[in-house]
């Protein structure tokens, strides 16, 4: 007889309370095993795959990508199994079906951690609390009804796009309900959209206006704050009227830094590495550090207590089609330049593709933003919870510069430091960005850190 299980929403992240469904990998009437992904959420601070820990059919999927979800809702039903013999099982005693057989703690999966799924939480305001994971049937019934319910999906078909596609619809006002995805395993590309954006796409694709949140008659677009950008903000706004904020300037001359960039790029050592300003920068911020330890420690207001780290979670600003992200090289003090290279690089990767784990991005000690890249000069930026300290790198540019009393044409960059003026003194900021300015001006300065 069918058994039906529904696969509630997991906590992938330490007091996660919701997160957004982006896509799913199945659909009603596909055969799941153990450990599949089925579904890919967003949820405050990264895009998380979840698998399924169960092997069966899936019957009904209770959500649609977009849609909001509070941790412990189904949002899959599954037949564990379709297979089983039509005859009634033999009865058990009442010490058996009392047992809770089928509420069996779910394993520690990826994207799960170590916690059950089968949690408690706290009910909003208003809110019926979340039901729990179902329990298998006695007798072939239809699975239970999910509270709240869900919009089924049209035609139950859901589909496939990864979270910058989805984006790049909803610009272009093209419903992916109506493509037919390209890419293997029926997945829609960026290629499939812009097709439908000019005029290849059936009909039906003009129905996704009011999806957008466009209205004709305002000439105005409205998105809901959620996910990354939601965090983003409430953090940005906590530093803010947190933390007592001074930003200090620096103007150097990085002529030599970029000759030895490219005397490194011929080098046999560093040969198919990716060596750039900011790795550079990334170097000299663990070395002034290290002649500066306020600049790497933190404000503890619960405690009253200033905490100085010994090592360099370096955090670097990312800017990914899901919004700003800054995740941490771990223990960067203790990494050569070239492994920094590599570090650097292998992060911005994972952060282009939205796969930054939460973990990825929690307990920086120290950040650096890029500015330069969008060609900007310099910058105020704010500095990130939990840390005392953002430098912010400008772009690099050919300026006029007096060397030995001529003026000549050099490589300048500006720096700028933001920095927690309860930790950090003036003074303290001001020897640490002299320091970073000093090791870019010329790297043989670092011989004597």
């Amino acid at each position: 007889m069918p058994t039906f299980k529904q696969f509630p929403l997991a906590d992938t992240a330490e007091g996660l309370t919701e997160a957004d469904i982006l896509s799913w990998h199945v659909k009603p009437g596909d055969t799941v095993t153990v450990n599949q992904i089925v579904v890919e959420i967003e949820t405050a601070k990264a895009a998380v795959e979840l698998p399924i820990p169960w092997a069966g059919v899936v019957t009904e999927l209770h959500v649609e990508p977009g849609q909001t979800v509070e941790v412990g809702t189904p949002i899959l039903t599954i037949d564990v199994d379709p297979g089983g013999a039509a005859a009634p099982a033999p009865a058990a005693s009442p010490a058996v079906a009392s047992a809770p057989a089928e509420e069996e703690e779910m394993k520690p999966l990826v994207g799960y951690g170590s916690k059950a799924v089968v949690t408690q939480r706290r009910a909003r305001k208003g809110a019926a609390p979340a039901p729990a994971a179902a329990v298998a049937a006695p007798a072939p019934v239809a699975p239970a009804p999910v509270a709240p319910a869900a919009p089924a999906p049209r035609g139950g078909y859901v589909p496939l796009a990864k979270p910058p596609v989805r984006k790049l619809a909803k610009e272009l006002g093209v419903d992916l309900h109506a493509l037919t995805g390209t890419a293997d395993g029926g997945v829609i590309t960026r290629d499939d959209v812009h097709k439908a954006a000019n005029g290849s796409a059936p009909p039906a694709a003009a129905a996704s206006t009011v999806d957008s949140g466009y209205d004709p008659a305002t000439r105005e677009r409205r998105v809901p704050i959620k996910g990354v950008r939601k965090m983003t903000a409430a953090a940005m706004v906590q530093s803010a009227y947190t933390a007592p904020h001074v930003t200090e300037f620096l103007t150097i001359d990085v002529t030599p830094m970029m000759e030895f960039r490219e005397k490194l790029k011929k080098s046999r050592e560093f040969a198919g590495v990716k060596v750039t300003p900011l790795t550079f920068a990334a170097k000299a911020v663990c070395l002034a550090a290290k002649r500066t330890p306020d600049i790497n420690a933190v404000w503890d207001e619960a405690a009253q207590e200033i905490v100085y780290k010994d090592y360099v979670h370096l955090g670097i600003a990312a800017a990914t089609p899901r919004g700003l992200i800054v995740p941490k090289v771990r223990d960067a003090d203790s990494l050569s330049l070239k492994e920094l290279a590599g570090a650097l690089t292998a992060l911005t990767e994972v952060a282009r593709q939205g796969k930054t784990s939460p973990a990825d991005m929690a307990n920086g000690t120290i950040t650096i933003t890029n500015v330069g890249v969008f060609g900007v000069d310099t910058g105020t930026p704010i500095i990130n919870p939990g840390e005392s300290a953002i430098l912010c790198l400008g772009a690099i540019k050919d300026q006029p510069w007096v060397v030995d009393g001529e003026i000549k044409v050099r490589k300048v960059l500006q720096l700028s430091l933001s920095f927690d003026h309860r930790v950090v003194d003036g003074q303290q900021g001001s020897e640490f960005l002299a320091d970073v300015g000093a090791l870019l001006a010329d790297p043989a300065m670092a011989m004597t850190y």
